[in-house]
């Protein structure tokens, strides 16, 4: 089965769709959403309702910081995931919210670990960023017998490590629509990027497809009308800065 992996969409509408248009022309027969699907962006009911009706035709759907933040804003945040939460929570009702509450943080299936950032305590939100903290993360995973591959998204960034004959990480840095080999009597970790705000100088989406029948992981990026994301951002009254990263996928 080709599952489709894809993260951080913060409520990108736009390239949520050219990702979804591009992983079906794929072959994908699955989905799964690894968290923060609000946050940043101007359309997070549209990006909520299309993810809530994935999750009913069968798709794996995560929470994230941003879900989490969106259903609690709080008061007198000062990072930049809360000069969008209480706004993106105003622009949910109480059905969206309660979708995003529910969400788990981790979901095992067969050999697979999803989860949006670190497994190593999933709800502290700790970063996958280098050899060490996906080293920690697979330590983790270690508690769900059987996994080999752990698959997240948080750090916006499409990574690729695996555990040879040590207990060190080697890092592979992946090319887009380029098959690797990931066989299991390995452990995987991947960082999969963020489909609604890349952050590494380019402007596509970021996603990938995991074959499991054929042990394989493809990372892709795809061209979408970001200039119409970032000018929805502008029409929302929200922070100019998050419309210039889409504009400079950075």
């Amino acid at each position: 089965m080709k599952l489709a992996l894809l993260s951080d969409i913060h409520a990108n509408a736009q390239a949520l769709a050219a990702c979804l248009d591009h992983a079906r022309a794929q072959g994908a027969q699955r989905f799964a959403v690894l968290g923060d699907l609000v946050g940043y962006g101007a359309d997070p009911v549209a990006v909520v309702q299309q993810i809530m009706q994935l999750r009913l035709e069968g798709a794996i759907v995560l929470k994230g910081n941003h879900d989490e933040l969106a259903v609690r804003p709080g008061v007198g945040g000062r990072t930049l995931a809360h000069s969008t939460a209480a706004w993106t929570h105003a622009q949910l009702d109480a059905a969206q919210r309660a979708f995003l509450d529910a969400l788990p943080l981790t979901v095992q299936e067969d050999r697979l670990l999803l989860v949006h950032a670190s497994a190593d305590q999933p709800g502290r939100w700790h970063y996958v960023e280098d050899a060490r903290g996906a080293a920690a993360s697979l330590d983790a995973a270690g508690a769900w017998p059987g996994v080999r591959y752990v698959f997240g998204g948080h750090v916006h960034h499409q990574t690729l490590y695996y555990r040879g004959g040590g207990r060190g990480l080697m890092p592979f840095e992946p090319a887009a629509g380029v098959a690797i080999a990931v066989p299991g009597h390995r452990h995987w970790l991947a960082t999969i990027g963020s489909v609604g705000q890349p952050r590494d100088g380019r402007t596509e989406a970021m996603y990938a497809v995991f074959d499991g029948a054929a042990a394989q992981l493809t990372f892709h990026r795809v061209a979408y009308d970001h200039l119409a994301a970032a000018a929805a951002i502008r029409r929302a009254g929200l922070p100019d800065y998050f419309a210039e990263r889409l504009e400079t996928g950075r």
